[in-house]
C-alpha cells in the first residue's frame, strides 16, 4: 500500500516542479519573446505565413477569430474524412483494411478534431498506417493546437490585449510546443520498448503451436502527441494497456507527465501575462488539492477491492479486475483520474471495472471540466468560474463586479451562462433520449446502476471531449445502435467543443474593448485565500446541484448496492 501511494506522491511532486518552467516558457513564446528554438523554428514559422497569405502581426477581432477557428476546422474535418473513406485504395496498407462505414468516418473525423479521440472502433482492423499517421495523426496536433490557440487569445483579452491572430497562435502552438516536445517524448518512448515501424503485423507460433498475428506500427511517436496534446486515441485496441504503448513503469511515468504538463504550466502563463503570480498560485493549489482528494478516493477504493471478491477469498486483496499486474492498482487509479482529470481520455485500465468510488471521481471531473481540464479551454473554463464568483460575490456584499478592473455586466454574464450550461444540456438530454429506449438505441451490456453510469458517461466524455468510455455499450455492434451512438455523440461531440470556444472568444473581445479602472478600497480582491475557498466552493456545488441526481442513480447507488450485498 504505502508503495503505491509513493509512487503516486512522487509522480505529483515531480508535476509540481516542472509547472512553472513549463508555464514560464508559454508565455514566452506566446508573447513573442526569444525563446531557444528561435533559430530553427522562426524560418520555419515565416514559410508558413509566406504560403498562407497570412500577415502575422495583425490582429484579429473576437469574430474574425471566431470564424477562422470554425472555417479551418471544417475543413480539415472535410479533408480527413475523405482520407478515412478512402484509405483501402491508398498506401501505407499492410494489413489491407477496406474502407470504414460512413457514421463510423464521420464519427472519428469529428471525434479526433476536437481532441476527444472517442473511438468506437477497434484501430488495429479498422485504420490503416496511413489513415493513423496522416489522417488521426495530423488531428492529433492541430486540435490541440487550437484549444491552446484559444486558451491563450481568452487569456489576452481577460487582460486587456488584442486576442491575436489565430493561424498565428496555431502555429507557434505546433512548432514551439507539441512538436518540440513529442519529438522528445517518442524518442524517450522509443528507447523504452515502444515500436516505430511502417512493417506489418508479425506471424508468431503461440505455445499452442497454433499462429497468432501480433499487430504493430508506428506507435511511439503516435503515443507521444496522444499524451502531450491531451487527445487520449489509441493505436491499439487496448489504448495505453497495451504493452506496445505502455510497456512498463518508466513509460507510465511519462505518460502521467505529460498529460499534465501544459494544462498545470498554463495557469502559471495567465499568472505572467496579467502580472499576479499570486493568485495562479492560488488557483493552481485549490485545483489540485480537489485533483489529490479524487486521486485519493480513488486509490483507497481500489485498494480495499471489492467486499463480494473479499468474502469469496477470504481476506481483502486490491480490485485487480481490468487492471494491468505490470502497473497495478495505484497506478491505475492515479492514471484515470489525470485522464480524466486532463480531458485526455486514455486509459491504462478498464473503466468499467473500477469501483464506485472511481467512477465517482472519474464522472465529476468530466462534468467540472476545470480540474486541469482540456487543453487551453481547461484553464479558460476555470476564469469563467472566476467570472462567476466575482459577480456573485458581488451581489452578496453590494459592490460592482470587476474583474481585473473591468465591469461584468450582461452581456459577460450571457456568455458565461452559455459556457456552464451547454454542458449539462448535451449531457442529459441525450442520455434521457436513450435511456427511454434503452433496448433499441443504448445496447447496454450491464443492467442496472451500473448500465445508467455507462451511458452518462458517454455523452459527458463526449461533451467535455474526453475520449474515454465505461464500455460495455452497443456503440461498434450491431449497426443499429453502432449508427445511434456514432450520430448523437458526434454532434455532442461538435457542439460541446466550439460552441463553448465561440463563447469563450466573445467573452475575451468583450473584456478586450472595456476600460481598466484603478483599483479602490471598493475592489473585491480575487488574489486572496477567502475568494479562491470561494471559487472552490461555486465549483464544486454547481456540479453537485447539476449532476447530483445523476452521481446518485449511478456511482452512489451501486455504491451501496455492492456495500450491502444487494
Amino acid at each position: 500500500m504505502l508503495q503505491g501511494f509513493f509512487q503516486i506522491a512522487l509522480t505529483l511532486l515531480l508535476v509540481v516542479k516542472l509547472t512553472p518552467i513549463l508555464g514560464s516558457y508559454l508565455a514566452e513564446v506566446f508573447m513573442a519573446k526569444k525563446t531557444f528554438l528561435d533559430p530553427v523554428m522562426t524560418p520555419l514559422e515565416r514559410l508558413i505565413y509566406l504560403l498562407g497569405g497570412i500577415e502575422p502581426k495583425e490582429n484579429m477581432t473576437g469574430q474574425e477569430y471566431v470564424i477562422a477557428v470554425l472555417v479551418s476546422n471544417t475543413v480539415m474535418a472535410i479533408l480527413v474524412f475523405l482520407l478515412l473513406m478512402f484509405q483501402g485504395w491508398l498506401p501505407l496498407n499492410p494489413t489491407l483494411v477496406g474502407m470504414p462505414t460512413w457514421d463510423t468516418a464521420l464519427h472519428t473525423t469529428i471525434s479526433f478534431l476536437v481532441a476527444a479521440d472517442l473511438q468506437h472502433y477497434l484501430p488495429e482492423t479498422t485504420m490503416s498506417y496511413l489513415s493513423q499517421i496522416a489522417a488521426l495523426g495530423f488531428l492529433m496536433f492541430v486540435a490541440p493546437a487550437t484549444g491552446l490557440a484559444v486558451g491563450i487569445a481568452f487569456i489576452r483579452g481577460l487582460t486587456g490585449r488584442p486576442l491575436g491572430n489565430f493561424y498565428v497562435d496555431l502555429t507557434r502552438s505546433i512548432t514551439r510546443v507539441l512538436l518540440p516536445f513529442a519529438v522528445i517524448g517518442a524518442l524517450l518512448l522509443m528507447l523504452a520498448g515502444i515500436p516505430e515501424t511502417l512493417a506489418g503485423p508479425v506471424t508468431v507460433t503461440t505455445l499452442e503451436g497454433a499462429s497468432q498475428a501480433i499487430a504493430r506500427g508506428p506507435v511511439a511517436h503516435f503515443e507521444s502527441i496522444k499524451m502531450l496534446g491531451e487527445n487520449g486515441g489509441a493505436f491499439f485496441g487496448g489504448n495505453s494497456a497495451h504493452p506496445f504503448e505502455n510497456p512498463n513503469g518508466g513509460t507510465n511515468l511519462l505518460q502521467v507527465v505529460a498529460m499534465l504538463l501544459i494544462p498545470t504550466a498554463l495557469l502559471h502563463t495567465y499568472g505572467i501575462f496579467m502580472n499576479n503570480l499570486k493568485q495562479t498560485r492560488l488557483l493552481f493549489w485549490m485545483v489540485f488539492a480537489i485533483f489529490v482528494v479524487s486521486i485519493g478516493v480513488t486509490a483507497v477504493g481500489e485498494y480495499q477491492g471489492n467486499p463480494a471478491v473479499n468474502a469469496l477469498l477470504g481476506n481483502d486483496q486490491p480490485n485487480l479486475e481490468g487492471k494491468e499486474v505490470r502497473l497495478g492498482w495505484a497506478q491505475t487509479a492515479l492514471f484515470a483520474i489525470t485522464t480524466t482529470a486532463t480531458m485526455t481520455g486514455s486509459a491504462n485500465g478498464m473503466f468499467d471495472s473500477l469501483m464506485p468510488p472511481g467512477g465517482f471521481c472519474a464522472l465529476l471531473n468530466i462534468f467540472l471540466q476545470v480540474i486541469w481540464g482540456g487543453m487551453g479551454t481547461g484553464a479558460a473554463s476555470l476564469l469563467v468560474y472566476l467570472f462567476l464568483t466575482v459577480f456573485l460575490t458581488g451581489l452578496i456584499v453590494g459592490r460592482t463586479p470587476e474583474f481585473l478592473g473591468r465591469k461584468i455586466e450582461q452581456r459577460e454574464i450571457t456568455l458565461v451562462s452559455v459556457i456552464i450550461l451547454i454542458h449539462s444540456i448535451l449531457i442529459l438530454l441525450p442520455s434521457a433520449i436513450a435511456l427511454a429506449f434503452f433496448e433499441q438505441l443504448a445496447g447496454i451490456g450491464n443492467p442496472g446502476f451500473h448500465g445508467f453510469t455507462q451511458v452518462i458517461y458517454e455523452y459527458a466524455s463526449a461533451a467535455a471531449g474526453n475520449g474515454s468510455g465505461f464500455e460495455g455499450l452497443a456503440d461498434s455492434q450491431p449497426a443499429s445502435t453502432a449508427l445511434w451512438w456514432n450520430l448523437t455523440t458526434a454532434f455532442t461531440l461538435w457542439m460541446g467543443r466550439f460552441i463553448p470556444i465561440v463563447a469563450l472568444l466573445l467573452l475575451a473581445d468583450s473584456l478586450s474593448h472595456k476600460q481598466s479602472a484603478p483599483a479602490s478600497t471598493v475592489t473585491l480582491k480575487t488574489d486572496t485565500r477567502l475568494f479562491t475557498g470561494v471559487t472552490a466552493a461555486i465549483i464544486l456545488i454547481l456540479g453537485a446541484l447539476t449532476f447530483f441526481p445523476v452521481l446518485a442513480l449511478g456511482p452512489i447507488a451501486e455504491a451501496f448496492q455492492i456495500a450491502t450485498g444487494a
